[in-house]
Formats: structure tokens, C-alpha cells, sequence
């Protein structure tokens, strides 16, 4: 016996599988194959796989095998005849033959070797697929190098043909290289489409990363490695040599902006102004927006909430009950071009560092009593949690004996340039 089959037989014999009283598992219902395999980069690769080897999977005895890093078959495609008799060893659409549960085979075996491998009749560890050759080999992403799926031809021993092996590892590499094309092609759209986003940002140091981690830009070259060193996650984090930086999502899948902060500067705490005004000022980063009456109203509610709202709560605080959460998820969307990492998801709220020193009264948490001077804080909205927010405010607010004026923000974070 090879060594490579013995220590295979070895693992099987760990994993408690008997030889004779054993049947792979079918794991994926109807619908789950329907609707397609999770990762979508097999979606992408499997049509390139078929048409290398088409003629191979239509060869009468010769059944064609397409699965994903679990070893879950997905798709099938072969010889009538063919795939009637490895049905009976369960060679079935949504069967797993990862070796745990299969022992030695081509797509098990192949998956935990991590390279091509063919099994041939008596190799095989389940005496139901003695009577197969199967050749696999796996698929990788050609960016990390990680094993995505696997592709294999089976027939029976008697029809083995001695090109199984470089047809299969072709097909494989064929994949791949379709994979690493269709990567070139993403990462210039985002290029063309979002490093206007990033040149606009001042500072010394910025780059653009693509939703798996990819350096798409930076400027100056170099100053990142060309992998983001983990997963890549909204805010202010410090990379390996020390260095503090801040990522800002562009979309809700990425990619991403990164700009590097000074060492000896501490980030502004962004400053909000809604009281007296019919739309929020907001200063951030050093720059002064006048949100539209939506994000405004939008900006308020998240305040008044700093555990997090539902799209379905912010919905019924902008329209009542006839609100749409699709309509706010697209809004905060668009918000999320101005707050960047600073708006939070799942559920949607905000840094708790932004400053709004008049929504302390309204906050689930809040315990200082605001000031009033007459102003109302978004005078022109009729949203109903705006309107609920302003009743709240009026209730908690100090009498004519008490009334006092809020205290001066700090001249550093809240400079005079908003408009009042």
C-alpha cells in the first residue's frame, strides 16, 4: 500500500469509520444545492472546470464531480449509466466525502492532502466505492492560497485512463487562473470607483484595501504591507509596528480607507449642533457638513439611542408605522459616506465619542438636564421620534428659577466656524 494511502487509512480508523457499514452522509437538502454553494468564488470557477472537462464527464462509464473545502458534493455530471451505479455509494449531489466521514477517496483525500490525488478500486477505505477510480484535485484562491473546492473524475477501475491526473490538476489551475482574473477586474473597479474617497482625505499617509484585505492603493507606496495583517474592521486600530491608524468602510461589503494618525495627535471628538437649527451641523475631521433634514433627523434618533436601533426602529421614528426599513438602510448608506467607520451596524448606532451635549437629556443613558432658551432642536421635521425627542426634552428642562446656560465646549474639538 502507498504511504500516503496507508496514512489515510489510518485517519479513517481514528475517525471510528468501519469499512463495510458505512455510507457517506447526505448533509445538503434540495434547496441548499439550489440555492448554490456559500462561497461564491466557486460559482465563478465551476463553469471553467465543466468546459475543460466536459469530454472526460460525458465519456460513457466517467461521472464528473464538483465540491466545495467540506468535501459537500455539489454538482454532478456523467454517463447516465455511470451515475446510477455510484448512487449506490451514495456518489449523490449533497453527499459529504471529506475523510472523516468517507475515509480515503479522491475528493476526502485530496482535500486533506491539500494537492492532486487519484484512489484507485481497493484504496479506497469504504468497500462500496472499491470498484472506483477517483481522481481529485483541489481548487485554491489564488490569493491566500486557500482551498475553496475541489474537482474530480470517478469511473470504474477498469475504464482508468493514465491522463486523469493532468486533465483534473489542468482544470484545477485553469479555475484559479479565471479566479485571479476576475480578482484583477474587481480590484480596478474599486479603484476607478472609490480612491477618489481616499485622495480626498488629507494627510500624509492613506490606501485603499479591498474587502478581503488587499492593498488596491497607497500613497506613498510601501508604507502598508500588501495584505492588511487580519481582518479588516471599521475604526481606530494600531498595526504590528506600532503605527495608528484609522479604517473607514465605503460600503457595507468594503473596500475600505485607511489613513494614518500623527503620533502625537489625539482624533478630535466630532461635535454636533441641532438645537435651534432645521438641520444638523456636524464637525468632523476638521471639516463642517450641514446634513440634509433626513440624515439630520436620522443622526438625532441614533443619539438619543447609543445601544443601537433596528432599520425598523429608525423607519418608524422617520415615517410612524408606515415606515420602510429598506428605505433607511439605503439612507444610512448614504450617511455612512460622511460618518465612515463611525456608524456602526447590526444594530446601527454611533461612536459614543461624537458630541451632542443637548441630547444628554434624551440619551437611554443620559442623567445631565439640558438647557433651554427657547430653540427648538430641528424646528422643520414632523418625524415622529423627533417630535417624541423635543416632548421628552421639554418635560426633563429646567424652570425659570433654575434656568442655566450650557456649559462652553472645548474650544479645541468644537470650533466657531459651525454656522449657528
Amino acid at each position: 500500500m502507498r504511504p500516503d494511502v496507508r496514512a489515510s487509512w489510518d485517519r479513517a480508523r481514528h475517525h471510528g469509520l468501519h469499512p463495510d457499514r458505512h455510507l457517506p452522509e447526505v448533509r445538503l437538502s434540495t434547496d441548499e444545492l439550489r440555492s448554490g454553494p456559500r462561497d461564491r468564488r466557486l460559482v465563478a470557477a465551476w463553469p471553467v472546470v465543466f468546459a475543460s472537462l466536459e469530454a472526460a464527464a460525458t465519456e460513457p462509464g466517467h461521472v464528473l464531480f464538483g465540491g466545495d473545502a467540506e468535501g459537500h458534493l455539489l454538482w454532478v455530471h456523467g454517463d447516465p449509466m455511470a451515475r446510477r451505479t455510484a448512487e449506490r455509494a451514495n456518489l449523490v449531489p449533497g453527499a459529504r466525502w471529506h475523510e472523516t466521514e468517507a475515509g480515503t477517496n479522491g475528493v476526502g483525500t485530496a482535500l486533506a492532502l491539500g494537492r492532486a490525488f487519484q484512489v484507485r478500486g481497493p484504496e479506497h477505505y469504504l468497500s462500496v466505492a472499491a470498484d472506483f477510480t477517483c481522481t481529485a484535485a483541489p481548487i485554491r484562491d489564488p490569493r491566500s492560497g486557500a482551498v475553496i473546492g475541489v474537482v474530480d473524475v470517478t469511473c470504474r477501475t477498469s475504464n482508468t485512463n493514465k491522463l486523469a491526473m493532468p486533465l483534473v490538476t489542468a482544470a484545477a489551475r485553469l479555475a484559479e487562473a479565471h479566479l485571479r482574473e476576475l480578482a484583477g477586474r474587481r480590484d480596478a473597479e474599486l479603484r476607478t470607483r472609490y480612491l477618489d474617497r481616499v485622495l480626498q482625505r488629507s494627510g500624509d499617509l492613506g490606501a485603499l484595501i479591498s474587502p478581503d484585505g488587499q492593498v488596491l492603493y497607497a500613497a506613498p507606496p510601501g508604507w502598508l504591507p500588501s495584505v492588511w495583517p487580519g481582518p479588516v474592521r471599521d475604526g481606530e486600530t494600531v498595526l504590528p509596528g506600532g503605527r495608528r491608524v484609522v479604517v473607514e468602510r465605503l460600503a457595507p461589503d468594503g473596500p475600505y480607507a485607511v489613513h494614518a494618525l500623527s503620533e502625537d495627535a489625539t482624533e478630535q471628538v466630532p461635535q454636533v449642533v441641532a438645537l435651534g437649527r432645521n438641520r444638523v451641523a456636524l464637525w468632523m475631521d476638521g471639516v463642517v457638513h450641514e446634513l440634509s433634514p433626513r440624515h439630520s433627523e436620522l443622526l438625532v434618533l441614533m443619539l438619543a439611542r447609543p445601544t443601537g436601533s433596528t432599520a425598523a426602529d429608525l423607519a418608524e421614528g422617520l415615517y410612524g408605522d408606515n415606515g420602510k426599513a429598506v428605505t433607511v438602510r439605503a439612507e444610512l448608506a448614504r450617511l455612512r459616506r460622511i460618518l465612515g467607520y463611525r456608524l456602526a451596524s447590526d444594530p446601527y448606532r454611533l461612536n459614543p465619542r461624537i458630541c451632542c451635549e443637548l441630547l444628554a437629556a434624551v440619551c437611554d443613558n443620559g442623567s445631565a438636564e439640558p438647557s433651554r432658551d427657547g430653540t427648538e432642536m430641528l424646528a422643520g421635521s414632523t418625524a415622529p421620534g423627533i417630535q417624541r425627542l423635543r416632548q421628552r426634552i421639554h418635560l426633563r428642562a429646567p424652570g425659570p428659577d433654575r434656568t442655566h446656560r450650557p456649559a462652553e465646549p472645548n474650544s479645541t474639538a468644537h470650533p466657531s466656524a459651525i454656522p449657528q
